[in-house]
């Protein structure tokens, strides 16, 4: 989600949602329900009709990953986790008891730091990448 916010800062103009998703090689469908939870927070708006589209709607340099990850709804951090959450087997019992304790302080120290980058500093990383390698519109436009 982040890379599609940030096309669409760079575009500057709508985007629809057909083409965000050929942007993230998936359907449009899964574009407009992720991004109903942003719009719902203020991030983004999206107009119907002809020239229609998502835009961004908020400062990115007063919104955070963390933000974003709390507005589409705090997925799983981690796609590792345990095989079940109550197993009978003490083995898997231990194992989960150890990974537990390492998960979480993996999830706060991560979200810490979700917390201090802003959609801007993203932005701007952007911009010194682009001019270092001189590359151009086309090589970022997704075009398909």
């Amino acid at each position: 989600m982040l890379h599609v916010l940030l096309h669409m800062i760079e575009a500057g103009e709508p985007i629809t949602s057909e083409r965000l998703a050929a942007m993230m090689s998936t359907n449009p469908v899964v574009v407009r329900r992720t991004m109903a939870g942003l719009r719902e927070a203020g991030f983004v708006r999206s107009e119907k009709g002809h020239g229609g589209g998502w835009t961004i709607a908020c400062d990115p340099a007063a919104v955070t990953i963390d933000d974003i990850y709390a507005a589409i709804g705090s997925p799983a951090v981690f796609a590792l986790g345990h095989r079940s959450d109550n197993p009978a087997c003490l083995v898997e019992q231990a194992v989960n008891a150890s990974l537990e304790a390492a998960f979480e302080e993996a999830e706060q120290l991560l979200m810490k730091r979700l917390g201090t980058v802003t959609l801007a500093t993203l932005a701007a990383d952007f911009h010194a990448r682009y001019r270092a390698r001189k590359a151009t519109m086309k090589d970022i436009s997704h075009d398909v």
